[in-house]
């Protein structure tokens, strides 16, 4: 029996096409619905009406955070696989368009092509979905979408490729009510994956110094490979916060239930959010290049010839 996986639409989104792909790889996927927004897709998950498809994390904007709100307060979703995209943006227009004076796009779009929109002196709206900024285009208006809108809602292409920066990807979760997630997940360990990743938010019911340390000393003395950890704020209520961590395990596997128990047993909160098989991540040095301008770094050849902090190094630094 297929399951019906809704996604932000209209067609043509991002979503769109992430949900696609994993109609493909998951063996129970089935049609793709397109929701009117993302709250649209957690209810339908909750009530039992399909799975969903919601973006998490690009890798030039950073996580979907009202998506990533909703996973943290969702009551019986979770996700159980994820499924890359990637991801350029079309300068798109209606034919026989006037003076284009707005750019339109969901908020990530928007910020993925600022380049762009500052070079054309263009006023930045922001839309539900890229898809639904190119259906509802209007004629003095730009979309920013994938080149497939073009065709669908019979738009001319005015640029290719505006996005800022090459090479960008979004990561979306496939959600499902929380049993079925398990199901899913066994299913995934009798096909011979072995190797997961899990994403689970913890929220410490006491507050200080030390407390966020004591978390992390738990999951590092463990052994488990964290690749994320991002913070949330605990909406109104100062000097609150959820913490998010991505970790190379299981939560059923020794060492993570272990870090689990620990951390129930000492008061504090923990929900996972998703489970799904490990992906292989490439893990490429950080070069000279790719640092922000100021700061202070001491190459392994400084060292090695006695180098010191310069001057202007105690002003990046703030010292007195």
């Amino acid at each position: 029996m297929t399951v019906s996986l809704h996604y932000l639409g209209p067609q043509g989104s991002f979503t769109h096409q992430a949900a696609s792909a994993a109609a493909q790889l998951i063996p129970d996927g089935g049609e793709c619905v397109a929701a009117p927004n993302v709250p649209a897709i957690f209810d339908a998950v909750a009530n039992g009406n399909g799975w969903g498809v919601v973006a998490w994390e690009n890798n030039v904007e950073g996580y979907v955070v009202p998506n990533l709100d909703a996973l943290i307060d969702a009551e019986d979703v979770a996700g159980f696989a994820r499924v890359s995209v990637d991801v350029t943006f079309d300068a798109l227009v209606r034919p026989g368009h006037g003076d284009l004076t707005v750019v339109r796009a969901h908020p990530h779009g928007l910020a993925q092509c600022s380049k762009f929109i500052a070079e054309h002196a263009l006023t930045a709206e922001p839309s539900s979905s890229n898809a639904a900024a190119c259906r509802d285009i209007a004629a003095d208006e730009v979309a920013l979408g994938p080149s497939i809108c073009a065709g669908l809602y019979g738009l001319n292409v005015l640029c290719k490729g505006v996005q800022d920066f090459d090479g960008a990807s979004t990561d979306f979760l496939v959600l499902a009510p929380r049993e079925q997630v398990r199901e899913q997940l066994v299913q995934a360990e009798t096909q011979g994956v072995t190797e997961f990743e899990s994403i689970v938010a913890f929220i410490p019911l006491s507050t200080g110094p030390g407390v966020l340390a004591d978390l992390l000393d738990v999951i590092r003395d463990a052994g488990l490979n964290m690749t994320s950890f991002i913070s949330r704020p605990i909406k109104g209520h100062a000097g609150t916060y959820s913490f998010i961590a991505t970790l190379d395990a299981a939560p059923w596997q020794p060492q993570f239930k272990a870090v689990l128990n620990t951390v129930v047993a000492h008061g504090d909160w923990v929900k996972t959010l998703a489970v799904y098989p490990r992906r292989e991540r490439p893990n490429p040095p950080v070069s000279a290049w790719m640092l922000p301008d100021g700061g202070v770094r001491l190459t392994p050849e400084d060292t090695a010839a006695g180098m010191q902090f310069e001057p202007d190094d105690d002003k990046e630094l703030l010292w007195a």
